[in-house]
């Protein structure tokens, strides 16, 4: 049973207008990419109350190791749009300075480790944190996101089981949007759920609605607990839906039909909190349309910055693998840096 805690009206509204700017966001990401105006974009749409509500219950001293569908997360932490942006486009004011992917994000300020293209990567990495927090005493927890194609990897059970044996205050949550890009879960593995995996590695797990925010939040709060109680990691896992494609390089109407989705739709995370806000009268059509207007309008300000803003650097993808930089990257510096004369 879950230990049910108060949640606030001002953690409600905040995560109903963080899931709001993320899902406006990704809407206007996915229309740069198709006019090529940015190179990439994925969406978390369907999917915002995972990374919002669990980051929601979190501290912000507790560290956070996203997939590609998170930016909820580090919108709660404060990330603005005109940052989060600047990634996007991979200018010179990228926190990582244009060295990754759009959807790539991460920020040292703000306890959340850069994206992974490699799925599973970082689920050991997250374990080893948690461990370190464990010998320094620390009040604090690591919390990893991953899809449930990503429990197919072998650093799913590196990572869990490393982190079972030695108790360290991990939670592992599974994002079951039920496809690893075009293959549906019944074809990934013969089990009901990846939560009936935590039995076998000895640690406390849960299945639950990934489209109530509520019940993320008070998941993430009990797993939380159970973690800096010293009892070992915790396996989460949010029953969700990817109500657009894996990324703009995908076309989902290959492999689902349209009626799947019109279901899944229904389920908005978004819509049902609106919906208990306005029970609750926290919300109203006036509020909605005021935050549409000021979100559309922060996001169009910080596109126009964003295209003015020169792009990253060329030495940026060279510099900081060590602490100089070596003769061999030198050399390929100067070998790159032929192919873009006008490049820095």
């Amino acid at each position: 049973m879950l230990a049910m805690t108060s949640i606030t009206p001002d953690i409600l509204l905040k995560g109903y207008r963080t899931m709001v700017l993320a899902r406006l966001i990704d809407e206007r990401m996915i229309t740069l990419q198709r006019q090529g105006t940015i190179t990439f974009a994925m969406s978390a749409r369907g999917e915002e109350a995972c990374s919002v509500a669990s980051t929601a219950a979190l501290s912000m001293e507790d560290w956070i190791y996203p997939q590609y569908r998170e930016n909820g997360a580090i919108f709660w932490r404060g990330c603005t749009p005109l940052q989060y942006i600047h990634h996007m486009f991979g200018t010179r004011e990228d926190w990582i300075l244009g060295r990754q992917m759009p959807n790539h994000f991460g920020s040292r300020e703000l306890n959340v480790v850069t994206v992974s293209s490699p799925i599973g990567t970082k689920i050991p990495h997250a374990a080893g944190c948690a461990y370190a927090m464990k010998i320094q005493k620390a009040s604090t927890i690591a919390l990893c996101f991953f899809g449930e194609g990503a429990a197919s990897e072998g650093d799913f059970h590196a990572g869990v089981n490393f982190a079972a044996v030695r108790k360290a205050p991990a939670i592992f949550f599974c994002r079951n949007n039920g496809y690893a890009i075009s293959t549906p879960s019944s074809r990934q593995f013969a089990t009901d759920r990846i939560s009936d995996r935590g039995k076998a590695y000895g640690i406390r797990s849960m299945c639950i609605d990934g489209n109530d925010f509520t019940a993320v939040y008070f998941a993430v709060i009990e797993a939380r607990k159970h973690c800096l109680e010293g009892k070992g990691p915790v396996l989460l896992e949010a029953m969700t839906y990817r109500l657009g494609g894996h990324s703009t390089s995908d076309d989902p109407s290959v492999y689902r039909n349209d009626e799947e989705v019109k279901i899944w739709e229904a389920k908005c995370p978004i819509r049902r909190l609106r919906t208990y806000l306005e029970e609750q009268h926290l919300w109203d059509d006036d509020k909605e349309s005021k935050l549409q207007e000021e979100i559309t309008k922060q996001i169009t300000d910080a596109i126009a910055i964003a295209k003015e803003t020169p792009r990253a650097a060329l030495k940026y993808m060279f510099e900081n693998v060590y602490f100089e930089m070596t003769n061999p990257l030198k050399e390929q510096y100067s070998e790159v840096k032929k192919l873009f004369p006008n490049e820095n």
